[in-house]
């Protein structure tokens, strides 16, 4: 009852033990998903890709190019990784409330999600029209597609520079970060794609250029769409097994078994665990110093955070050689 509303807030924050190791620290999420960047660096190279890949599809409409329309949608996955993981970072800076208990960590694979899904539409309206223009090539002014693609190039060299440093550690910041490189390459692509065009006069190269980006953006909204319902569906992480999880948890003298082991993603780079651990007979009051251990090495080993771990005695066999608990 006198308790103060700082206190109880406290207590709804996510709790894991202290092993040096920043990704086990779940209460300061905040650190988590931004890393060593400053936000406002964040702002910029979002202002800025925002602002080129409205210029590419205004590019892309004006010189008839759908390899411009598909480096444009190409962007929008980078503009769309930033802004995802930008607002993560605000939310998961929230404190957890009673009735969201764990925070609101899964904004940002909701978002990823929803990100993916329109990905995945805009691809398949650029692989439609692609096929279109094999059949009917169009006409393309070259000079200033070549002038768009130069600029696009040099946003992305820019936004490279502003986030070096960034923390890869969360879905969406990593996935930009190595976007980018793709990114760069579809406006190289593009870039030559115009000058071929141009001394050759062969068409075909713009809706080749569209489809190869395309499938840039397939995969990766493809694969950015498998990890949101992975989390979503809390499946056990592909970084962890919990088989090898057992094995070191039963390394400890006082842990006779392990069983009922469910581990779960609460957000990008934020695991749990619930299990139920079978101990030899020992009072109570001992058991804390094991718990500790054994969080330790969960946070440590496997760089699981938050473990909600069911203790159980070990079975005694009676005079008949019968196991009583």
């Amino acid at each position: 009852m006198g308790h103060t509303h700082s206190e109880n807030e406290e207590t709804l924050h996510l709790h894991a033990p202290s092993c040096d190791l920043d990704l086990c620290h779940l209460g300061d999420a905040h650190s988590i998903h931004t890393g060593s960047i400053d936000s406002r660096k964040f702002y910029w190279a979002m202002g800025l890709t925002g602002v080129v890949m409205v210029f590419e599809i205004v590019g892309g409409v004006f010189t008839n190019s759908l390899a411009l329309l598909s480096d444009a949608g190409h962007m929008l996955t980078h503009l769309l990784a930033l802004l995802v993981s930008f607002l993560a970072m605000t939310f998961s800076s929230r404190p957890a409330t009673a009735e969201k208990s764990f925070g609101f960590y899964r904004l940002e694979i909701l978002a990823a999600l929803l990100n993916g899904f329109v990905l995945f539409i805009i691809t398949l309206w650029i692989l439609y029209e692609a096929y279109q223009r094999f059949y009917a090539p169009e006409s393309i002014a070259t000079t200033e597609m070549m002038f768009v693609a130069v600029i696009g190039l040099v946003t992305n060299l820019v936004t490279v520079f502003l986030l070096k440093g960034a923390d890869r550690k969360d879905i969406n910041t990593s996935s930009a970060i190595l976007h980018l490189a793709g990114d760069t390459f579809a406006s190289v692509g593009v870039v030559a794609g115009a000058a071929l065009i141009a001394m050759t006069g062969w068409l075909w190269i713009d809706p080749v250029l569209g489809v190869l980006i395309s499938v840039l953006i397939l995969y990766w909204a493809v694969g950015l769409i498998r990890d949101a319902i992975d989390i979503l569906l809390e499946a056990t992480p592909k970084e962890i097994d919990p088989v090898h999880v057992i094995d070191a948890i039963k390394v400890f003298d006082e842990v006779r078994d392990m069983h009922d082991v469910h581990v779960w993603t609460l957000t990008s780079g934020m695991y749990a665990l619930s299990a139920h651990v079978a101990i030899r007979n020992m009072p109570l009051s001992e058991t804390a110093p094991l718990l500790k251990k054994i969080n330790f090495l969960l946070c440590q080993q496997f760089k699981i955070g938050h473990a909600a771990i069911q203790l159980e005695a070990e079975k005694e066999p009676d005079s008949t050689g019968t196991h009583l608990l």
